[in-house]
């Protein structure tokens, strides 16, 4: 499993203006089912994505295609992490 971090680098009007790509690419990889949860860090500083695991150079490609990423207001960072213990109801995630 993956926990992708974003950090913002431009001022918050710059990237509300490239949200409603963002959200779209977003759900483009929550559809392929990428992406299993997402959303702003407190304060809103960045952002959290969890991805599956797998293919690391493939989730860098996806994460180069992210509006915020491109258009250069955010800086993202992977970590990989290999889930051995989950609450109760989420047992499902030691398998992703």
């Amino acid at each position: 499993m993956f926990v992708v971090t974003l950090t913002y680098l431009r001022p918050l009007g710059e990237l509300d203006a490239l949200m409603p790509k963002h959200v779209a690419w977003l759900k483009k990889h929550y559809k392929s089912g990428l992406f299993i949860a997402s959303g702003r860090q407190v304060p809103r500083t960045g952002g959290v994505i969890l991805a599956r695991s797998g293919d690391r150079e493939a989730l860098e490609a996806i994460l180069l295609l992210d509006p915020f990423v491109m258009g250069g207001c955010a800086r993202a960072e992977i970590l990989e992490f290999t889930p051995s213990m989950a609450a109760a109801g989420a047992e499902a995630l030691k398998k992703l």
